[in-house]
């Protein structure tokens, strides 16, 4: 390690790949450190780490950080850090740990938080006062509202006490402002520089900044230089000793300048390979001045699924869902009508506090400003309500920095707020009061100057937006739209779920011009359902018809009787559906992630309003029904469907391990693995070491799981070796196959020395009669000579290949896919020589 030292280290070789750990007490640095040998056997060049940084006792994520300054404890602390560092460096393994710059914790006891707590004592003459996004203007007589009580704060007196110079109320400990302990108890809390109030208030009263609508915690002003210098200093410290190598950034639409961050960023860490968890959503892409390699990959993931989705199967799929369920348009009925509903329930309801900020800033400018004043609150409301509902991503970038240094995308942005604008003023009955829209509308743009409330405005609005789309999409609509659950994952569209090939070499040539070494992923800790979920309920596209006749046998039951009743028809289709993705129904395992699935649907229970009796009912059903005697018909559509979801299976992993971009696998994925959302899928993952040392040892795969290591292993130890392949220099080259069956064919080549090839659409591949006559032309080349724009030189001169997975010799230049594929669904060339 070297010597700790202020200056900025200089950047290193780029990951070939990473490998995810959700650390926890459960999974600490030690028990990474014993992973590290198989890791670096499996082919991977680094360890992806989650937050590492002190966090709430007990958290399972990290992303609650109370101390930016310590490694956290309950890991093994920077000792253990650095001994993992020290051990994955032994094997050729450097760390990428996630970063989170956009909020802390609000924990209990909120001494935790020594920032915060310092707030909390002294008010907005704390030095820490700029550190959080406190709205001290915001009403509550110039105090910070802490929703924390379990009931109104008179019924909740009884159970607040003062401790000293402490105020407690069960696990929560709050500091006395100085020189008010002795005061009677109601003139004390009146006293202190916040309010404590009803958990139910934060909806509507809280004036803090928060991550979404998580009262717990609360943004962070990373803006702010010293801010910024006093939460990443240990981060930049193990980054220049040598103890980390790289980034991930948790949520960076959440900042009031994302672009403006990386900038700093890259110059704090010399460059160091970084990637951001920005979701992209259609055609949006990643803004050109943006400092870092990429996304997370939720692009790739959307562009992965979708080439194993059927077009036409899944609008039939659509009818069935329809059928069953009958959903109304704006409740699963229909994507954008229901996406619409869930945007107001959240901006009126759950943004509340967040749109009265917005209001209160806008009219403070509208009353400076003569030729835009006289705009009635309930108007300005109303216009800021209207745009964010109305915008198509998750937030703009026009007073970001690098959103200025991106021309294409400001006048993009401008374009969609011009669009959104229109549509909001037809909400107005007098065109006078619709003027309301024109000014939110330069404000979100930036076109009214950049004194203090007007650049407030425009970061504002931008976080409320990304908070609101979030909430909005991920958390209530991808719950209520659910014909195909497999195409309800974040960054997806589930109204247009399938991806045609022409669109997926589309994408992967523009990521390998623009963005080269940004990260790929299949799966995450945030991932709805794992990768093999999805594959597996993305066959049912290719036989909606077989899945409609499923649901009517076990709604039957035996002997034509009634079969479990459910409390309601879209709770069966979410619960069957999962059950079928999971492939092996356990109660235990189902339950949680189906009430999950409901409380976010917010349609009969939500996480703050629980039905207590539906969600009994809920519970009830899933027992009797999937994890009943009724899961054998699951069971059985399953080994018919086995064969198709293996392809899709295979197909993915491939396509993922070998397309442009950084691959990030997570943990247990490289063999098969079932997880469904949050905490099903942050449990400890089991790895496979003994196996991967019998398959290296040449013993053949005798299930999917094996299958899937020996290619996630061959394909990992490929990118290791040849980096130059896949990386910047690397090229990207469609390849076509002829013949009847050649739709069902996704092919490409790179750096004209290696051949992926996979089997889409497999069931409606062999229903059509197989491959056939169908052929692949593979890439020719003379030796020494390179490729040029991506496209192999052709000569007379064929070359050879080594399909990997199998150890074939390909001699010829056109090759029979049925053959080709004959003993897995893809396949793995490399050129010889």
């Amino acid at each position: 390690m070297t010597a700790d030292s202020s200056a900025p280290a200089t950047a290193t070789a780029p990951p070939t790949a990473t490998y995810r750990l959700q650390l926890q007490p459960d999974l600490p640095f030690a028990a990474a450190e014993k992973a590290v040998p198989y890791l670096a056997a499996l082919g991977v060049s680094h360890l992806h780490l989650s937050p590492v940084l002190e966090a709430v006792p007990g958290s399972t994520h990290g992303y609650d950080v109370v101390d930016h300054s310590v490694v956290r404890a309950e890991l093994g602390g920077e000792e253990g850090l650095r001994a993992l560092a020290a051990t994955a460096a032994a094997h050729g393994l450097r760390l990428v740990v996630d970063t989170v710059p956009n909020h802390m914790a609000v924990p209990a006891p909120e001494s935790l938080n020594a920032p915060l707590w310092a707030v909390l004592r002294d008010g907005p003459s704390s030095p820490h006062a700029r550190w959080f996004d406190i709205d001290w203007d915001g009403g509550h007589g110039g105090r910070v509202l802490l929703p924390v009580l379990g009931g109104r704060l008179g019924d909740e007196l009884g159970n607040i006490r003062v401790d000293g110079d402490v105020l407690r109320y069960h696990d929560h400990a709050f500091p006395v402002r100085p020189g008010t302990e002795r005061l009677p108890l109601p003139r004390l809390l009146d006293a202190q520089w916040y309010r404590l109030a009803w958990w139910r208030l934060a909806r509507s009263e809280i004036n803090y900044r928060r991550f979404f609508t998580i009262s717990e915690l609360i943004g962070v002003r990373v803006e702010d230089p010293e801010v910024f210098d006093a939460t990443h200093a240990t981060i930049l410290r193990l980054l220049r000793e040598g103890v980390v190598d790289g980034l991930r950034i948790d949520h960076p639409d959440g900042l009031a300048a994302p672009g403006d961050y990386l900038t700093r960023l890259h110059a704090a860490t010399g460059g160091r390979w970084t990637v951001t968890e920005k979701i992209l959503t259609g055609r949006e892409q990643l803004p050109r001045g943006w400092r870092c390699a990429g996304t997370t990959g939720y692009d790739a993931l959307r562009h992965l699924d979708g080439l194993f989705v059927c077009p036409l199967g899944s609008g039939r799929l659509f009818s069935v869902y329809r059928d069953f369920v009958a959903p109304l348009a704006d409740a699963g009925g229909d994507w954008e009508e229901t996406v619409r509903r869930a945007a107001y329930e959240v901006v009126t309801h759950d943004l509340a506090a967040e749109v009265e900020r917005l209001v209160r800033t806008a009219g403070r400018i509208s009353d400076r400003a003569s030729h835009q004043g006289d705009h009635a609150p309930w108007a300005l409301r109303t216009a800021i309500r209207e745009l964010l509902v109305r915008l198509p991503v998750y937030r703009p970038y026009a007073t970001d920095g690098a959103g200025a240094r991106d021309a294409r995308r400001g006048e993009q942005d401008a374009a969609m707020l011009a669009e959104a604008a229109a549509r909001a003023r037809t909400v107005f009955r007098a065109p006078e009061e619709a003027l309301a829209v024109d000014l939110v509308r330069d404000l979100a743009l930036g076109l009214l100057g950049n004194g203090p409330d007007c650049a407030d405005f425009a970061a504002r609005f931008a976080q409320t937006s990304s908070a609101l789309r979030a909430k909005s999409v991920e958390d209530t609509a991808f719950y209520r739209y659910v014909p195909l659950l497999s195409a309800c994952e974040v960054g997806a569209d589930p109204g247009a779920p399938a991806v045609g090939v022409d669109t997926f070499h589309a994408y992967c040539a523009r990521v390998q011009r623009d963005w080269p070494l940004t990260s790929t992923v299949l799966s995450t800790h945030d991932t709805k359902r794992s990768a093999d979920v999805r594959a597996r309920i993305a066959v049912l596209t290719e036989c909606p018809d077989r899945w409609r006749d499923l649901l009517r046998r076990v709604s039957a039951g035996p002997a034509g009787g009634e079969g479990p009743q459910p409390p309601d028809q879209h709770l069966a289709w979410v619960a069957w559906q999962t059950a079928f993705g999971l492939g092996k129904p356990s109660a235990e395992r189902l339950i949680p992630s189906v009430l999950k699935a409901v409380r976010e649907a917010g349609l009969h229970t939500s996480w703050t309003d629980q039905d207590a009796g539906y969600e009994e009912a809920v519970g009830d059903f899933l027992r009797a029904g999937p994890c009943g005697p009724a899961a054998s018909s699951l069971t059985e559509l399953a080994a018919d469907l086995a064969p198709y979801v293996r392809a899709n299976v295979l197909g993915a992993a491939l396509l993922h391990l070998t397309m442009p971009g950084v691959p990030d696998l997570y943990q247990g994925t490289e063999t098969e693995y079932n997880a469904l959302v949050d905490p099903d899928n942050r449990r400890p993952p089991r790895l496979r070491a003994d196996l991967l040392t019998e398959l290296d040892g040449g013993t053949e795969p005798q299930d999917l799981s094996a299958e899937k290591l020996l290619l996630t292993a061959t394909a990992l130890r490929l990118r290791k070796a040849h980096p130059e392949w896949f990386g910047v220099e690397g090229t990207y080259t469609p390849l076509h196959a002829d013949g009847t069956a050649a739709g069902h064919c996704l092919a490409f080549a790179r750096a004209g020395r290696v051949v992926t090839v996979a089997t889409r659409l497999s069931l409606r591949l062999a229903e059509d009669g197989g491959w056939r006559d169908t052929e692949l032309t593979l890439p020719s080349r003379s030796p020494g000579t390179a490729t040029s724009a991506g496209t192999p030189t052709a000569t007379a001169t064929s070359t050879r290949w080594r399909e990997l997975l199998t150890g074939r010799e390909v001699h010829r230049p056109v090759v029979c896919l049925r053959e080709l594929l004959g003993r897995y669904p893809v396949a793995l060339l490399v050129a010889e020589g």
